[in-house]
């Protein structure tokens, strides 16, 4: 199997470079992440993030053929040679395929993503009727892999003021969910010409989400919310990922 992987060592390296590898995978090599392994055993230099290798922890983030995507779960069966493998564009590279996500987790950070309840604490659960817990649905199941950011051009030309697809998905969640109290203060949070509106809704976020997700339906949703105009339907529409662009377009 053909590989090239982009190469950088800030301590070495004046800009990132493509380096070819050739490795044959074992026949339990079922997924790219296997291969990479298996290849950074031949070449200990190599530098990349993995976690629980099941599509959950969102570690493993990155270009793998010009479309972002998680290792763990992209199998090799099918996959075009030489595998093309880059770190998550649009983000500061600190090592080969690690990038630095600081900016990222701070726009996260910045659209308060926890319940703000300003009742007593019940004595058990806060409830919700299933239709209000449906209204979840396709925002809750972000695992926070970058993918989608990382592949919006109106990201990479204003991560310092556009929040990004991910943050406005958990922006949604929050806004949405029945027992918050906050959500006045959620909208005016992203009011103004870069915060949320600086979406183009060219639907990349939603392309290239390995779970499956559409942020380009929350933002939409968003602005409806602070037109104090309700949209159909309960919660975001979900497409299998890789399937192209979302099922109502």
């Amino acid at each position: 199997m053909k590989l090239s992987v982009s190469r950088y060592n800030p301590e070495v390296d004046s800009k990132p470079y493509m380096q070819d590898y050739e490795i044959e995978p074992a026949p339990e090599d079922h997924m790219l992440l296997d291969v990479i392994l298996r290849l950074k055993k031949a070449d200990n230099t190599l530098t990349l993030r993995k976690s629980c290798r099941e599509g959950v922890c969102g570690s493993d983030a990155m270009n793998i053929n010009g479309r972002n995507g998680l290792a763990c779960i992209t199998r090799v069966h099918g996959l075009k040679e030489p595998v093309v493998l880059r770190p998550l564009p649009g983000l500061p590279i600190i090592r080969d395929l690690v990038v630095d996500m600081t900016n990222f987790f701070r726009q996260y950070h910045s659209i308060s993503p926890f319940l703000v309840n300003d009742d007593a604490p019940p004595e058990k659960e806060r409830l919700q009727s299933p239709a209000e817990r449906d209204s979840l649905n396709g925002s809750y199941e972000c695992i926070l892999c970058g993918c989608c950011s990382s592949q919006c051009p109106s990201y990479w030309w204003n991560p310092d003021k556009f929040v990004g697809p991910a943050g406005l998905l958990q922006a949604y969640r929050f806004i949405m969910d029945s027992r918050d109290h906050a959500t006045t203060a959620r909208l005016e949070n992203l009011k103004g010409p870069y915060r949320l509106f600086r979406c183009r809704t060219i639907m990349n976020c939603a392309e290239v989400c390995p779970k499956g997700l559409e942020p380009s339906h929350a933002i939409e949703k968003i602005r409806l919310k602070m037109l104090n105009v309700t949209g159909h339907g309960g919660g975001l529409e979900v497409h299998e990922p890789g399937s192209g662009l979302d099922k109502n377009s």
